[in-house]
């Protein structure tokens, strides 16, 4: 009897499994479904929600081919099949063909966008497919004619001598298909630092915010009315930049209300919404999760948020580990197009200012950009989900050390950069508490493959973009 084993094949994503069965007096045995040992083995974890069941009374019934917008794992319960599957997706291997005759002892996953048919070889084949989606009255989505002379499925028996339903008998050739296209990718928060250089990253995709703009459209995660309408299955990535990020402001009465409704129950809700649509949720979080006494910060590091900015980002990062895909990237100091410490630094130095910055908070800086490319490094590279620390590379500095780079930069001299500590500076001021040591271990992305840029050579480059 042969071992468990999972086959690729032509098409990307169709994966042929070879079942062992076991037989006796009795009749047989088989699992069907094991996801342990088949997710081992590389088949998606495709969390099925529906089974159904196929009876075909005679050999020589056919059907197919139909392209459904979800994915399936299909086997055989009792009889034979003559299996054939068809890449009906945009892109290159569109019509692409596979075709197996199946027993008990294989089964195939079907990925969405793929079209399945087959045909009975024998009188009572049963024939059984899980999907991860619920089958909903008034979906529509490709389908190919059994007998389309392009892709010439070599049916064993004849299509004229097979028994075919009406409508499977008028359905379109290859050439008047239109391919299904892909889920799209969602970007949250699209008008923020970080969402402006995820639209570079990731052109084509759907933007949203709180307010409309060019090619934004309105979606507040936390309205209950308009999370409900809107239309999640279509999507396969939702990246999260959406933040409330008024540190000191969170410490007040209706910032603590906001702070918490946008870093803790919005990524709540879209943990939950991922693992409902099968989505991958990309969330983004700060080091202000940690209190700033450990150096450097490792991603297993337990949570101490010091103010309520950090506590509400902390509990988003807890609801998001809830989405089985999902990854966080904790990142500091975020520097993007829009107001920011650098921005800040830039104006004081063309106005003549000489300003005090802190110099016992050390960190490093996290282009927007480099962010961007982090994240489309993570999704492409195969890398395991969960947590991650994504900044820029380098020594660490302080915000002293980031200012006077910048004045010198923009032609002043470092000197007029005056120091003190965070404990001066705060004094008589009512601030929320920050966490002085911000350096994150970058060694887990890494491991992936990713080589953090110099935050000095980003900066450089930066500060000589705007001047």
């Amino acid at each position: 009897m042969a071992d468990l084993a999972v086959e690729t094949t032509a098409i990307p994503g169709l994966l042929i499994v070879r079942m062992p069965v076991h037989e006796d007096a009795r009749g047989w045995f088989k699992e069907n479904w094991q996801r342990e040992k088949m997710t081992a083995l590389g088949l998606p974890d495709f969390g099925p929600v529906q089974h159904n069941i196929s009876y075909n009374a005679h050999r020589g019934a056919t059907r197919g081919v139909h392209t459904e917008p979800w994915d399936k794992f299909v086997s055989v319960v009792t009889g034979r099949i003559f299996g054939a599957w068809v890449d009906m997706r945009e892109g290159d291997t569109f019509g692409a063909t596979v075709t197996v005759e199946a027993d008990p002892s294989v089964a195939v996953f079907v990925p969405r966008g793929v079209g399945n048919s087959y045909q009975a070889l024998e009188d009572g084949t049963t024939y059984s497919y899980l999907v991860n989606d619920h089958w909903r009255a008034g979906t529509t989505y490709p389908a190919l004619n059994l007998a389309d002379p392009t892709v010439a499925i070599a049916w064993p028996i004849p299509l004229d001598e097979a028994e075919i339903s009406e409508k499977d008998k008028t359905t379109p050739y290859l050439d008047d298909v239109v391919p299904m296209a892909p889920r799209r990718t969602l970007i949250v928060g699209a008008h923020g630092q970080l969402g402006q250089a995820l639209q570079a990253e990731f052109p084509g995709a759907d933007l949203v915010d709180l307010r409309a703009g060019e090619g934004v459209s309105v979606l507040d995660v936390s309205d209950a009315a308009q999370v409900a309408a809107w239309p999640w299955r279509e999507y396969d990535l939702v990246l999260n930049a959406a933040a409330y990020t008024a540190v000191d402001a969170a410490e007040t009465a209706d910032g603590r209300r906001t702070a918490w409704a946008a870093n803790a129950s919005a990524p709540a809700t879209l943990a939950r919404l991922a693992a409902e649509h099968r989505f991958t949720l990309v969330h983004y979080s700060s080091e202000y999760v940690f209190d700033g006494t450990l150096d450097p910060h490792t991603e297993d590091e337990p949570l101490s948020p010091l103010g309520v900015y950090a506590q509400s980002k902390a509990a988003g990062d807890i609801a998001v580990a809830a989405a089985p895909r999902h990854f966080v990237l904790r990142t500091s100091w975020v520097i993007g197009e829009g107001k920011n410490f650098v921005r800040t630094m830039q104006q004081l130095a063309a106005n003549g200012v000489s300003p005090t910055v802190v110099d016992d908070q050390v960190g490093r800086l996290t282009f927007t950009g480099e962010l961007a490319r982090a994240t489309r490094h993570l999704l492409t590279s195969a890398a395991a989900y969960g947590t991650y620390n994504v900044s820029n590379g380098g020594d660490p500095t302080s915000f002293a050390d980031v200012a006077k780079a910048v004045f010198e930069l923009s032609g002043r001299s470092a000197d007029d950069v005056s120091a003190t500590t965070t404990e001066e500076y705060f004094a008589g001021k009512d601030l929320a508490p920050r966490p002085l040591r911000s350096v994150m271990d970058l060694s887990k992305i890494r491991a992936t493959g990713f080589e953090p840029e110099d935050a000095r050579t980003a900066l450089e480059r930066y500060v000589a973009a705007s001047s």
